[in-house]
């Protein structure tokens, strides 16, 4: 190829890169996982060119490439969890905090970098609901090719025909494929848990938002209490404890996570929830340092789960975050 045709066929697959991460990630559960697929994706599809002959659109022949990439890497039958797909909720009294391997989590991801520019609201929305911790977890129960055919069907909105040439098979396996995976995931309670968050967020919401933010810097129990839910969840990964209730939540706030107070939070837009990048106070260096990537799910006007993602060293430099807060001013300043 020369340079200029070189260059254009660059443009043209990297402009597909955004859509393709969200697809990998729905598949995978992983974020690093899912750039690690499309950048493999995208290298095939540059070397194999030449054999691309125009029966169907480079879009579509992308979703082959990326799908067998991801099917690939699938086939040891590794799925990503949640704390709570895992293990029972520990009570207060006997919380201990058990580090597991980065391999069993489910993983965080900036809304950028899996959710296209839409013009359509209705859109938007979908493919929003579609990366929320609570479907994503529920993907992770079906079985590789069943995860494929549901989200090109249900969030992307494929046709059966399409999806069968996709994959190599008949229309009818398509459809039995879809109608399994719509009962596996009928089935589970997860995912509606965080359903009632609007796009945008309404007024309610954000207030609840704002007075959760004064509450967690303030770090004020009695107010946080009144903005959980009754059957709040929160999660820790990589630690495997979660818990369950406002009072086991604030208590644990009180006692194991006492170094939180006076925290500062930074909005974050995390798997189509509100969130917030977490920084607590540096004894060392003073001002702020990175603890944790939160996502928050609400419903009914109340917080049902606090997400708090702990590997700050990967979850910070993902969301183009800063490594310190500066404590003198409001201003959000990286420290060398």
């Amino acid at each position: 190829m020369s340079d200029a045709t070189t260059a254009d066929l660059d443009v043209r697959l990297e402009k597909h890169r955004t859509e393709l991460t969200g697809y990998c990630y729905r598949m995978l559960g992983s974020s690093f996982e899912a750039e690690d697929a499309v950048q493999d994706t995208l290298v095939r599809a540059w070397r194999g060119y030449a054999s691309f002959e125009g029966r169907s659109s480079m879009r579509s022949w992308l979703y082959r490439i990326a799908t067998n990439v991801c099917l690939d890497m699938l086939t040891a039958g590794n799925k990503r969890a949640r704390p709570m797909d895992l293990t029972a909720s520990t009570p207060l009294a006997q919380a201990a905090l058990t580090p597991r391997a980065d391999t069993v989590w489910l993983e965080p991801v900036p809304d950028a970098r899996v959710l296209p520019a839409t013009d359509d609201p209705a859109e938007a929305a979908v493919a929003k609901e579609s990366v929320r911790l609570a479907f994503m977890a529920a993907l992770q129960e079906l079985p590789p090719k069943q995860r494929a055919v549901l989200i090109l069907r249900e969030v992307l909105a494929w046709r059966a025909s399409e999806v069968a040439e996709l994959l190599d098979t008949s229309v009818a396996s398509v459809n039995s494929a879809l109608q399994r995976a719509r009962a596996t995931l009928a089935d589970s309670a997860r995912t509606g848990a965080d359903a009632a968050v609007s796009d945008p967020l309404d007024e309610e919401q954000q207030k609840l938002l704002e007075r959760y933010v004064a509450a967690f810097e303030g770090y004020d129990m009695a107010a946080l209490t009144a903005l959980l839910h009754e059957d709040a969840v929160m999660t820790m990964p990589p630690f495997d404890l979660w818990l369950t209730g406002p009072r086991d939540i604030t208590g644990f706030m009180s006692t194991l996570g006492a170094a939180c107070a006076h925290s500062r939070l930074v909005p974050v837009e995390v798997n189509g929830l509100p969130g917030f990048a977490h920084y607590k106070p540096d004894p060392d260096a003073g001002g702020y340092m990175p603890w944790a990537v939160q996502a928050l799910e609400i419903s009914a006007g109340r917080i049902t789960g606090l997400h708090c993602f702990l590997d700050t060293k990967r979850w910070f430099p993902l969301f183009g975050l800063p490594l310190h807060l500066e404590a003198e001013s409001d201003g959000v300043e990286e420290r060398p």
